[in-house]
């Protein structure tokens, strides 16, 4: 099992910044992907970044240069530093951790933190 617990959210005025944090606990060694994924209201979930091994971060195309995925692997967290913040980035931030137990794939959530994005 891996518990997940974020931070950071809040309000901010477009362009500002804001950065997320997501502590991982439990079973973390069993962790090979970590993701933030958003959702707006009435809209489906989705992926804005991950971060995996020693790949190239991934990032959506709505946030490609404005936002920037980092972990520090001694705290177990993971970081999402978004800056110039746009109102259509309001949505409730999901931490995701991907984890591996041979034979099986497990997908981990945390309880989800708000960002609102005022114009």
């Amino acid at each position: 099992q891996v518990q997940l617990v974020e931070s950071g959210g809040g309000l901010v005025q477009a362009g500002g910044s804001l950065r997320l944090s997501c502590a991982a606990s439990g079973s973390t060694f069993s962790i090979i992907k970590m993701s933030w994924y958003r959702q707006a209201p009435g809209e489906q979930r989705e992926l804005v970044a991950s971060i995996q091994g020693d790949a190239s971060p991934i990032y959506a195309d709505s946030v490609r240069g404005r936002f920037t995925i980092s972990r520090d692997n001694v705290k177990n967290t993971v970081y999402l530093q978004m800056n110039s913040l746009r109102p259509e980035d309001t949505a409730v931030y999901y931490c995701n951790a991907h984890a591996f137990w041979d034979p099986h794939d497990y997908d981990y959530w945390g309880q989800g933190t708000q960002v609102t994005v005022s114009s």
